[in-house]
């Protein structure tokens, strides 16, 4: 059986997804943990009846994850010891969400190299001119 030059081609670009694949999964290894929400520090009483700290207003520091939950705002309290751990994890959940919305552009250009499309010519491109219909601005 004859190898054609498309298989050939073929098997190199798949040869090439593979190997970004496993760059990218290297490079998302090492955002271990990762996570999506905020991290407040917010001053909140405590349940002792005399406590000085209550009385004067000034209350005690506690810190606060913020994220969303099926579609719904939640806060749970975090412990002192965990912060530095969660601050960490929101930097690199904010740091991998960047690099997946690079990822969509770049995927797009990479094809069109491949393919030799100039950028302003993809199909869906909305071209002046080229069609009587023009998009609706919105109110």
């Amino acid at each position: 059986m004859a190898c054609s030059m498309y298989d050939d081609i073929h098997t190199l670009v798949k040869q090439k997804i593979i190997l970004s694949r496993k760059a990218f999964q290297a490079k998302v290894a090492g955002l271990w943990p990762a996570l999506k929400g905020s991290l407040s520090q917010v001053r909140k009483p405590c349940i002792r009846p005399h406590c000085a700290a209550c009385a004067s207003g000034q209350k005690h520091l506690a810190y606060m994850l913020s994220f969303t939950e099926q579609g719904r705002r939640r806060c749970m309290y975090v412990p002192d010891a965990m912060a530095p751990l969660i601050r960490r994890a929101l930097h690199n959940g904010r740091t991998l969400e960047q690099w997946l919305c690079a990822m969509g552009p770049a995927l797009l250009r990479e094809n069109r190299r491949k393919k030799k499309i100039p950028p302003g010519n993809s199909p869906t491109a909305y071209q002046s001119g080229s069609s009587s219909k023009k998009p609706h601005a919105k109110n």
